[in-house]
């Protein structure tokens, strides 16, 4: 079996990211043998098109609501058929795989699209393509495409294979607003040594940039109809943070985990600013404050809190409940804080609370009752013992985020790396204002926070025949209120691209699709039980309209002999 050619075409226009990947296979057998084609496509992404084609024939993917195709899918299993075609792989990757027996001297092609949108995040966007096609190929191309019509601030490529030889087949064209990077080593670039036949690429290819911004009230972009807002203010002051760490010493993150989260903390302490205040609350089955306010975090404060977490030891149960009412406890009776600062609650545990109160729903109501809107709390999650659902519902329900913290020898600067992200707010309570009457389909437009280095996405469909379209934004700086206005001009953006080869359809319209189901579907986690059912209907009937391969959808892939496969979107392990 032979892949003679792997193509890879990547077309981002405005951080809306559309890939397709074609492989062709040739069966060189005098036998009939199985020709595999596996892709490991981001988390983020959703699947959209699927098919293959053997001599001729084309054997599309068909998407449906996850229950009927399952119901289809049952009845193909009962006759001997395989099993499910996409599996997580990686914290950044899942992976989809089918295979397809083809006769002596067959030829099939695959292939498969997928889309997302680039989150900004430390001040860039990323593009990742995982390079692995385990056998030389003739053939062997990748193509970016990148049309940002604000221009382009910087661009590089980053790839873990890469060698002197390979880096002469990666080219990189650019000018103010388009970019085209294309690799496309040849056979014998690909060797690992002359003699084998064994390929070196293996591994991640990586385009990371960033994009130029004057407007104060962000970047409007217009097709057919519908609109994206983006919002990233550059150079503002940054809020004062006031943060607690509440950090879990149970036996279960004795070793490794407690010492990488030591040496994790020590580098975030040096990052805290002379501005901020901060305490640490630990726990296993009894809750330890460190002192009982909120520290300023000079020198000698913060070289205190350093000795403290040199002697860090794990053991005992986990009162998770018990430790994040203390933590509210102490922002709510701090004093002498700055005016204008930011409160958050940063939990970092690997386990279920064992201690103190165990349901996990009371602990979620009382640490919201408690919250009352006023702090964010970001949870942090170890490994895979935690519930992961709990942390997240948590975040969520009060203003912050979730992020799993993966075991490696990385863990450390996983741990710096969210706090980076967290360590510079410089907007609150950030409300995108659009004319209520001319805008329907809106996305999320009020926002707690806004961090440095990521960045605000709206997007909506405009209803009635508009020339200019307004827009305000209103956000509490560390100096003053703020207000910002913007108008576009309707006819000029939809101008922009009217000619361009770049642009895949209505991407904009695929853009705030793709948005609004993945808003829909964090609401879900956070919302009440008997508000689950509309939002999880909603995102379906966007996921069919616009076939999207979404937790709540399926692919039925069809095969030769009317065998069919099903292709789900796998989910994190709770």
């Amino acid at each position: 079996i032979e892949i003679y050619s792997l193509h890879v075409d990547c077309k981002v226009t405005s951080r809306f990211a559309h890939t397709v990947i074609t492989s062709r296979i040739v069966n060189r057998a005098n036998e009939s043998r199985e020709a595999t084609f596996e892709v490991e496509l981001p988390k983020t992404a959703f699947i959209t098109n699927f098919s293959m084609s053997i001599d001729g024939e084309v054997y599309p993917g068909i998407i449906k609501e996850k229950a009927a195709a399952q119901n289809e899918y049952d009845t193909a299993v009962s006759q001997g058929q395989s099993a499910g075609l996409v599996k997580i792989t990686d914290r950044k990757l899942e992976q989809f795989h089918v295979s397809v027996s083809i006769a002596a001297a067959s030829k099939v092609t695959f292939e498969l699209t997928y889309e997302e949108l680039l989150k900004r995040q430390l001040g860039k966007y990323e593009l990742l393509i995982k390079v692995r096609p385990k056998q030389l190929v003739k053939h062997f191309q990748i193509d970016v495409h990148i049309f940002e019509p604000q221009g382009i601030q910087f661009l590089e490529t980053d790839s873990t294979f890469m060698t002197n030889e390979l880096t002469e087949a990666l080219t990189k064209v650019q000018n103010e607003t388009k970019a085209h990077i294309l690799f496309k080593p040849t056979l014998d670039q690909q060797k690992k040594n002359p003699e084998l036949d064994e390929t070196l690429l293996n591994g991640d290819f990586v385009v990371r940039y960033d994009v130029k911004r004057e407007a104060t009230a962000g970047d409007i972009q217009i097709v057919n109809g519908y609109f994206v807002h983006y919002f990233a203010p550059q150079e503002m002051p940054v809020f004062p943070k006031n943060v607690i760490f509440v950090i879990d010493r149970s036996g279960s993150m004795t070793g490794r985990k407690i010492e990488q989260t030591r040496d994790a903390l020590l580098k975030i302490l040096q990052d805290l600013r002379h501005e901020d205040h901060f305490s640490f609350i630990t726990f296993n089955n009894k809750v330890v404050e460190w002192k009982s306010s909120l520290l300023p975090a000079t020198e000698e404060n913060v070289a205190s809190a350093a000795a403290l977490v040199q002697t860090l030891t794990a053991r005992g149960g986990t009162h998770i409940g018990g430790a994040l009412l203390a933590a509210v406890g102490v922002l709510q009776k701090a004093e002498g804080l700055p005016q204008r600062s930011v409160s958050m609650i940063i939990l970092l545990t690997d386990g279920q609370p064992t201690s103190g109160e165990r349901n996990v729903e009371v602990i979620q109501e009382n640490v919201q009752k408690a919250i009352n809107g006023k702090y964010a709390l970001f949870c942090l999650g170890f490994g895979f013992d935690v519930s992961y659902k709990f942390l997240e519902k948590m975040a969520l329900s009060n203003g912050g985020i979730a992020r799993r913290i993966y075991e490696n020898a990385d863990a450390a600067l996983q741990l710096q790396g969210f706090f980076q992200e967290v360590a510079t707010p410089i907007l609150m309570q950030i409300e995108m204002q659009y004319p209520e009457n001319s805008i329907e389909g809106l996305t999320k437009k009020n926002f707690k926070l806004f961090f440095e280095g990521s960045e605000i996405v709206v997007s909506g469909k405009i209803s009635n025949e508009l020339d200019l379209l307004p827009v305000e934004i209103k956000a509490q700086s560390h100096m003053s209120n703020l207000t910002l206005k913007e108008e576009a001009n309707v006819k000029e953006k939809e101008q922009v691209f009217q000619n361009q080869r770049y642009v895949f359809g209505n991407f904009i319209e695929r853009l705030w699709a793709y948005l609004n189901i993945q808003q829909l579907l964090e609401e879900v986690i956070s919302a009440q039980e008997e508000d689950q059912k509309a939002l999880e209907a909603q995102a379906l009937d966007l996921s069919l309209q616009y076939s999207f391969v979404t937790p709540l959808t399926s692919m039925v892939v069809t095969k030769p002999q009317q065998q069919e496969e099903l292709a789900n979107k796998p989910i994190e392990a709770g």
